[in-house]
């Protein structure tokens, strides 16, 4: 077997590697950088420009399912400009990949694409799962209806199309948990505004076996990738404290005050979605990290 990931040396993208190279899966990556570009048998790499519309469409040769990952970060201050490129850098490289495509003979039989549970509406007390019909009305649930539309246009091209809605993406290498433990690390931790907000997580590792489960198993259409136990702000920051041994003794801090930090992108820390992986589960994956201690353990 042959994937075609997008973003594959990301965060996500490069766990995702890591195991298709222990599964035997050999892996063509697309990357602006044409320094990256390697050319191994197991991990060849090919040039793409968005901007210019440029692909290489040597990347599709022998290529069974494309994992399509590519997105700029959220977690950069949100200007007019970098709104606008957090979503076309999700859009314009699902377009350039399906233009790329049309009217080529090929051999891709799925797409799995990475989406957020940010489409879920902001709620203390309800419990999502793929089927709700509710959809956020913030910027950030708007990119992922609008990143998720986009992603459909595979059917067109008569591949199929699986979604995986991500949550709070647990790695010691990146993402949000050394940020989030850093300040822990020095004593002065705290939760966010109530600390009662949800936070769907899920381990690194279990994520990037995840996608490589969708496409072993030909699943088509959204899945949650979160952990079967979700948890409270409060929840997560008492127990990286009880982890890393550290005392937490400052009060929670105001929302008020991330706004000012750091503007609209505070909604990150404060939104809550209570999500469910049933559905996932009962398709047979099996969780490595089931409960947030053991996952924290595990990583820091």
């Amino acid at each position: 077997m042959r994937i075609l990931i997008t973003g594959a040396t990301g965060l996500v993208g490069q766990q995702i590697v890591k195991i298709c190279h222990e599964k035997g899966i050999a892996v063509n990556y697309l990357t602006t950088n044409k320094a990256k570009i390697k050319t191994l048998d197991n991990y060849h790499g090919f040039y793409w420009n968005t901007s210019k519309e440029e692909i290489d469409k040597s990347c599709f040769k022998n290529v069974d399912a494309i994992i399509h990952l590519a997105g700029a970060s959220v977690s950069n201050r949100w200007t007019p400009e970098y709104k606008e490129e957090i979503l076309s850098s999700r859009t314009k490289t699902t377009a350039l990949l399906v233009n790329a495509l049309k009217g080529e003979s090929h051999t891709i039989k799925q797409v799995v694409s990475a989406s957020g549970i940010s489409i879920y509406p902001d709620s203390l007390v309800n419990y999502y799962d793929e089927s709700s019909k509710a959809t956020n009305t913030s910027f950030l649930g708007d990119v992922v209806k609008a990143w998720e539309d986009s992603v459909n246009s595979f059917n067109v091209l008569n591949i199929s199309v699986s979604k995986i809605r991500i949550g709070l993406v647990l790695s010691e290498k990146g993402g949000a948990l050394p940020q989030m433990s850093k300040p822990i690390k020095y004593g002065v931790g705290a939760a966010f505004g109530s600390g009662k907000q949800w936070q769907s997580w899920i381990h690194l590792e279990d994520l990037a076996n995840m996608f490589l489960y969708v496409i072993e198993n030909n699943l088509v259409g959204v899945y949650n990738g979160v952990s079967p136990n979700p948890v409270s702000n409060k929840e997560v920051t008492r127990t990286i404290a009880k982890v890393l041994k550290r005392p937490l003794f400052l009060p929670n801090i105001p929302k008020f005050f991330m706004k000012l930090v750091l503007g609209e992108m505070h909604q990150i820390l404060f939104d809550s979605q209570r999500v469910s992986s049933k559905k996932i589960e009962d398709k047979g994956f099996y969780f490595k990290y089931h409960h947030l201690q053991p996952a924290l353990e595990n990583l820091l």
